[in-house]
């Protein structure tokens, strides 16, 4: 009797062990689609302010009108609980709902084409694991004619391109899992490339810098040395700055701390390494432009006067009387590609609304710095940021002071 049991002792160890291998191989699923979704930094649109996990219902200001995003919990009435693993790979590779809809290229598609099958399963299994919310998708609120989602058709014709990350068989393999990331699913490109009245931008823009739509912050290019380039930078200060928010070569604020937050301080050594090698080669060295101004000699050289003093009440104590800062808390001014840009958005909303690096494990207590907009007048802010773009061997322009008070309304997320 007790030979007659061994086999079916044995058939039950077996099953048994079959299984753990099995939820193993699908926590690792789970676990590796949680850290694809970081990267993708999917939390920032899917999760409204005091929102639940994924359920949506963001607001999206457009220059089209308002979008609100999608519920992406596995809820099956107002979520994505009923689709397949097919249905999920489908709309981010293609940019259509499982039934053929048409999605609004305020999601990254664009970019998330380029995402592989596997990835695209992994995220799924994420999400599918999460805690599913009842809550309806809010209706989007877009102005005449942009309300027809016929009219995508036209917007994907113009830039879109349908297809898979394929690495580039001449560049290492570090370089082209850095690749994958920036151009797929980090989507840096929808930030940092130029786009068109028409929301769009052409492959050969890619990367090229432009002021995002609605925020008034401007996302300098990464392929120009004058801009955020980081030819010249080490793959240290560049890893660290994705990382931290800080390094020793500059410091992030605005949108860019909120994708560290959120997305990039959770990748890890080897990734973050794969995406600095990959920025750093695809910088184009560049010379410094004459320094060209509108304003007339005269008010020039009285903003930046002025700013000077300006400068040495308000700002030396912390970035230092030549302008050379603490760094990597207080960063340079001197001879910084940000304070140069042909775009001064960045720096007059810095003085406006000063604004904090965002807190993360290497660096969880982030120094910040104060906002000046009640204490400057618009002369003041456009004389100190004027000081700060052309002292010190900097070859930026002056500002005006119109230009600092219109930048005092923009919104500050």
């Amino acid at each position: 009797m007790m030979g007659s049991k061994l086999p079916f002792a044995l058939l039950a160890l077996a099953v048994l062990t079959t299984t753990a291998h099995a939820q193993d191989r699908s926590s690792d699923v789970i676990a590796r689609g949680e850290y694809l979704a970081r990267a993708g930094d999917c939390t920032a649109c899917h999760t409204a302010p005091e929102g639940r996990l994924f359920a949506g219902g963001r607001a999206m200001p457009t220059p089209f009108g308002t979008l609100y995003t999608s519920n992406i919990t596995p809820d099956t009435e107002t979520g994505i609980g009923k689709w397949s693993a097919d249905d999920f790979y489908k709309t981010m590779h293609s940019g259509r709902f499982p039934d053929g809809g048409l999605i609004y290229p305020a999601m990254p598609f664009a970019s998330y084409t380029k995402v592989t099958r596997a990835d695209s399963d992994a995220i799924y299994a994420y999400l599918r694991s999460i805690a599913a919310v009842n809550q309806k998708n809010k209706p989007h609120e877009l102005r005449f004619p942009y309300d027809n989602r016929q009219l995508i058709l036209g917007w994907r014709t113009l830039f879109f391109t349908e297809g898979e990350f394929k690495p580039d068989p001449k560049k290492s393999e570090e370089w082209n899992r850095g690749a994958y990331l920036v151009e797929g699913l980090g989507h840096c490109g929808m930030c940092h490339s130029p786009i068109n009245a028409l929301g769009g931008t052409s492959q050969s823009e890619a990367f090229k810098g432009g002021l995002i739509p609605m925020q008034n912050w401007y996302a300098p290019s990464l392929t120009s040395n004058r801009e955020a380039g980081l030819g010249d930078w080490s793959i240290k200060d560049i890893t660290d700055l994705l990382q931290t928010g800080v390094s020793m070569r500059g410091v992030v604020y605005g949108p860019m701390a909120e994708v560290v937050h959120n997305s990039l301080q959770y990748l890890t050594d080897e990734d973050t390494r794969a995406m600095a090698v990959y920025l750093k080669s695809i910088s184009e060295p560049s010379p410094p432009p004459p320094a060209r101004t509108t304003l007339p000699t005269t008010e020039s050289s009285l903003l930046i006067s002025l700013g000077k003093a300006v400068y040495d009440k308000q700002c030396a104590s912390c970035h230092g009387a030549q302008g050379e800062g603490k760094p990597p808390h207080w960063p340079p001014l001197a001879n910084n590609q940000s304070i140069e840009m042909q775009s001064a958005v960045n720096p007059i909303r810095m003085v406006l609304n000063g604004g904090y690096p965002p807190g993360t494990k290497g660096n969880p207590m982030p120094y910040g710095m104060p906002p000046f907009a009640g204490l400057l007048s618009d002369n003041e802010v456009a004389a100190v940021v004027s000081y700060i773009r052309t002292a010190w061997g900097n070859r930026g322009t002056p500002v005006s002071a119109r230009e600092a008070n219109e930048l005092r309304a923009a919104p500050l997320k």
